[in-house]
């Protein structure tokens, strides 16, 4: 089994953290979830994985250093979903390829998906389920009718199963929206649907989402059912870790300081008697001081 991993976008509506890292970088649990994806699929039975990259991918290229089984396809330019695909082909198998984003946590069966699709006879297969944030695929029955809402739809993960004939349709050399494609061959009854309700799936896409995907996962890690430390990190006298976080390899928390509900990335070190709640502590002076401060005029805003 094949599959691709989109890992190029540029992560806006996180900023300013993917000015330092690119999104599929970005610790979960302590560990860069581009790796964590790999490992799962990789234990799911793929023996052929691309990885694109494109903003910061220097950095994608040299998270895969260790994993000499996988291909890195560089885009000098930012191609889309549907041209990054197009760019793939000639380096896959005539089979079908599993499409995942790099950058979205979910425990999706991956294996069960690509084995639906087989036996289903459709041209795409996606994974869909109930997310009211991000309805907007409209379905009868296994059928993808259309992407424009509506009572009733359902939202797309992000996996999906693609045939290469499919891809071959896509145009080379160019900015390409895989959604496009879709709209035109949902309407000759080609795309299908796999439901997956009951998967946990959490999106990435803002702060938030990536500080409540850690409160949604610390339970089920640590034994403290809190606070996730690892074994390099340093943490000094008096310093008092509230509600739930993580603590990357080689931090570094001062005295005195007082962290609830945070993730301190690996390397980062905290200032003596700081104050924190609900951030991404990135060890980046001039980042983590301008999201405070945002933090800040939030919570007097919300006040006032």
């Amino acid at each position: 089994m094949q599959a691709i991993l989109l890992a190029a976008g540029f992560g806006t509506r996180l900023k300013p953290y993917t000015n330092l890292r690119p999104k599929p970088l970005f610790p979960v649990l302590n560990r860069p979830l581009l790796h964590l994806q790999l490992e799962r699929l990789f234990a799911s039975g793929f023996d052929q994985i691309i990885v694109n990259a494109h903003h910061l991918g220097e950095q994608i290229k040299a998270a895969l250093a260790g994993w000499p089984a996988v291909r890195l396809q560089d885009e000098a330019e930012i191609l889309g979903t549907g041209g990054s695909l197009r760019q793939a082909l000639p380096n896959l198998r005539p089979e079908p390829v599993l499409v995942a984003n790099a950058d979205v946590y979910h425990d999706v069966s991956l294996k069960q998906l690509y084995q639906y699709h087989l036996e289903s006879g459709n041209a795409v297969t996606m994974a869909l389920h109930h997310q009211p944030r991000f309805n907007t695929v409209q379905t009868e029955g296994s059928r993808v009718l259309h992407f424009k809402g509506g009572g009733g739809a359902l939202a797309f993960t992000g996996l999906q199963v693609v045939n290469p004939e499919v891809i071959a349709r896509i145009p080379q050399g160019s900015f390409f929206h895989i959604i496009d494609l879709y709209e035109e061959l949902a309407a000759t009854g080609t795309i299908g649907l796999m439901r997956v309700d009951g998967s946990f799936w959490q999106d990435m896409g803002t702060p938030e989402d990536y500080l409540h995907l850690h409160q949604a996962l610390l339970p089920l890690v640590s034994q403290s059912g809190q606070w996730l430390i690892d074994r390099s990190a340093v943490i000094e006298p008096e310093v008092q870790l509230r509600g739930w976080g993580c603590v990357g390899a080689g931090a570094r928390i001062g005295a005195g300081a007082e962290l609830e509900d945070c993730v301190v990335w690996d390397g980062a070190q905290i200032p003596a008697q700081a104050r924190h709640h609900f951030r991404i502590l990135t060890g980046n002076a001039a980042i983590d001081r301008a999201d405070r401060a945002a933090s800040a005029a939030t919570a007097l805003e919300t006040k006032l």
